[in-house]
């Protein structure tokens, strides 16, 4: 039973003391993230502000929150999908380190929404969206807070591609820094992240053999190249499906099979999306799937794979393992739905390492911070992170490992600024 309070809505809140000692054990490889919290103690750069998050509450995301409130920040957050939330650490934010947190492990739509609701009524003037749900929810149910956000950030590639769509329209009423686009976002996060914890999350739920095994990803960008690379690692024979000629082009270059998602469909073993878009598994691909195919998604959204569909081809369904729903389809074959559809790596793992999480958290923080700062200067419009933050998150990433690296010389960097010298 929930528990509901003033703070939030969280499962538990006994559960807290577990979820103090997960989220220290985060921190511990998010080396980054507490360098900008000991300045953000030290500077206030967000003093009073109202901020309003839709994130993934993980042990990462607490020290990101920790990170915001150090810095001064009034912080409400909801969970950005219905099956992500790790409930111990939703208690702990509450009760331990009183950030209000709405946020319940497979809570269903309505709670979802609800929730989503809860943290819009902290009236905020700054939101950080993983997905765009509540940027969406602002602007079609909300719209009478839009008068006092000032900016946002956005963290994911199906965030960003609904921001730009609201862009395209005209719609969107303030800036919004698309964090998902920074390089020490998508080249580590989405490819070494991703591509890690889906196989985390498929093993954990399935406990099957990789090697040998014939695994179709759906999509070919930062994520997918993760996922296949990591899969190939495992010895799995790895096929990707493609609409972008360049990415498809590259996945042959990187020594992938490259086909049309039908006939991957015919062949397949295990099938994982990562595309940011819908259907990208439709009734027609699971029509003609093996019997005994694993259906997986770790793109942002269920829509991804067709499910409805699925289950009307289906003549009955059973959980047979935690997070593995057997679907029997009405000509006899078996096909297996892992956590409804949802991102499986948050599902039935723990989302990706800290130390990866560490980048793309450091890079919410600053670009909230640069928001701040820039107030009034923006026209609404989705934004990249600027260089010089990327190249300074980067900088201290590595600095946290020990590792050191050359600079340009007065004479080398005179030649890269000049256009007169030559041969």
């Amino acid at each position: 039973m929930a528990v509901q309070n003033t703070k939030g809505d969280v499962r538990d809140l006994a559960l807290a003391r577990d979820g103090v000692n997960r989220i220290e054990w985060a921190e511990r490889e998010m080396r980054v993230l507490r360098i900008i919290r000991e300045r953000f103690a030290r500077e206030k750069p967000l003093q009073g502000l109202r901020m309003s998050a839709c994130l993934h509450v993980t042990t990462e995301t607490a020290n990101l929150a920790i990170t915001l409130k150090e810095g001064g920040a009034d912080l409400a957050l909801c969970a950005s999908n219905p099956l992500s939330t790790q409930d111990e650490v939703a208690a702990a934010l509450v009760s331990e380190y009183g950030i209000p947190t709405y946020s319940i492990k497979g809570e269903d739509n309505e709670t979802y929404y609800q929730h989503l609701s809860a943290v819009l009524d902290h009236q905020p003037q700054y939101t950080m969206d993983d997905g765009a749900d509540l940027v969406s929810m602002l602007h079609r149910g909300r719209a009478d807070l839009l008068p006092h956000v000032v900016g946002g950030t956005e963290e994911t590639t199906t965030g960003v591609i609904r921001l730009n769509a609201m862009a395209a329209d005209n719609a969107l009423r303030y800036p919004i820094i698309a964090v998902n686009e920074a390089e020490t976002k998508h080249f580590f996060d989405n490819r070494y992240g991703t591509g890690q914890s889906t196989l985390d999350g498929i093993t954990r739920a399935t406990n099957i053999l990789w090697a040998g095994r014939r695994v179709v990803v759906g999509g070919y960008g930062w994520c997918g190249r993760g996922v296949a690379s990591r899969a190939r690692g495992m010895g799995a024979h790895v096929i990707v499906t493609e609409v972008n000629a360049v990415r498809a082009l590259e996945a042959v270059m990187d020594g992938f099979t490259v086909m049309p998602g039908m006939e991957a469909a015919k062949v397949g073993e295990v099938f994982i999306t990562v595309t940011g878009g819908i259907h990208t598994i439709s009734g027609e691909h699971m029509a003609v799937m093996p019997d005994g195919a694993i259906i997986a998604n770790s793109g942002h959204f269920n829509v991804e794979i067709d499910i409805p569909s699925l289950e009307a081809m289906s003549q009955s369904s059973r959980e047979v393992r935690p997070y593995v729903e057997e679907y029997t389809t009405k000509d006899g074959r078996r096909l297996y739905l892992l956590g409804e559809g949802r991102l499986i790596n948050l599902a039935a793992a723990e989302g990706h390492p800290s130390a990866v999480m560490d980048m793309s958290f450091a890079n919410q923080a600053l670009s909230v911070e640069y928001l701040v700062k820039n107030q009034g200067n923006m026209e609404p419009g989705v934004y990249v992170v600027p260089t010089a933050t990327d190249q300074e998150v980067g900088r201290l990433k590595l600095e946290s490992m020990g590792i050191r690296i050359d600079s340009l010389s007065a004479d080398q960097q005179r030649y890269q600024e000049s256009w007169e010298e030559g041969t």
